[in-house]
């Protein structure tokens, strides 16, 4: 009998499920690009970074889950919860102590990453309470993705205003990218009709590419917009142009595609840059085969 197999085995692949732990590359890339952007130093503050942003993240998945337990029920019986591989009150203990624990490592990494880690806990708590009721929830987890850029840039010595202040408008892009997602993934568990509308939102990375390549650094620019332009309308074939939509697949690809925009924002850079949003993408898809990303 394989370990997958096991009680134990189940029960792992229980909580990946809950945690959504395909999302976590693209997770790491968001507060990887404000590290970058920010100028990047001290390796030990990165880990510890890496290692809160991780815990508040599965925290919000775990909570999220806790949440919709009533509307997955209906719509999403497949779920953790509704499903019966866990209890809810285990998940809210998962959900909190995972949240709790990311906060108090965010606080050790300075005042201002506490006070943004404190605004991303928010915004975590918020976007999980009313998303299902609130039309423009999007909005809110664009805001969990916009902090987290933010936070990453928080440790680093250029900080958040550092130089031309790029991690926030970095953040802001991609902020706009998230709303995109998040309105196609609302239409995924409703089966209600999708709408065009909201890939209009997917192009803010390549506005802001062309507009800071400039000169020398424009054919690289250019080319990142090409690779994401394609992944994306890529991704979208599976909805708006198959002859068996399949806007599950279609989220699924655009959430990968989260790490083609931070690299947008970074500008490529060195080799050594290139090989680790890369990996990070490769990564966010092998992950997806294994663990749903929605």
């Amino acid at each position: 009998m394989s370990f997958s197999q096991t009680s134990a085995g189940r029960y792992l692949r229980t909580l990946l499920i809950l945690g959504r732990a395909s999302n976590l590359p693209t997770v790491w890339s968001n507060f990887l690009a404000g590290w970058l952007l920010g100028g990047g130093s001290e390796l030990a503050k990165l880990a510890w970074l890496w290692l809160g942003a991780t815990c508040l993240y599965l925290g919000g998945m775990y909570l999220n889950d806790s949440f919709d337990a009533q509307f997955d029920q209906q719509h999403r019986p497949e779920r953790p919860i509704p499903s019966g591989a866990i209890r809810a009150e285990a998940v809210w203990l998962w959900g909190w102590s995972w949240l709790i624990l990311g906060f108090l490592i965010l606080c050790l990494l300075g005042k201002a990453t506490a006070w943004l880690g404190f605004l991303l806990l928010l915004s975590i708590l918020i976007y999980d309470a009313i998303h299902k009721i609130f039309a423009f929830s999007p909005i809110l987890m664009a805001m969990c993705r916009f902090l987290l850029i933010l936070v990453g840039a928080s440790v680093t010595e250029g900080g958040v205003g550092g130089g031309s202040a790029l991690s926030v408008w970095s953040a802001l892009v991609l902020a706009g990218y998230i709303v995109g997602v998040s309105y196609l993934a609302r239409k995924e568990s409703t089966g209600a009709i999708v709408g065009y509308w909201p890939c209009a939102f997917l192009a803010a990375p390549i506005v802001l590419a062309l507009l800071v390549n400039q000169g020398r650094f424009w054919r690289q620019g250019f080319l990142l917009c090409a690779v994401f332009l394609i992944w994306v309308m890529a991704s979208l074939r599976h909805t708006f142009w198959a002859p068996q939509p399949n806007l599950g697949r279609t989220v699924s690809a655009l959430l990968a595609g989260i790490v083609l925009v931070d690299l947008m924002a970074v500008g490529g850079g060195t080799p050594s840059i290139w090989m680790m949003f890369l990996c990070l993408f490769l990564l966010a898809l092998v992950f997806q085969r294994f663990i749903p990303a929605t």
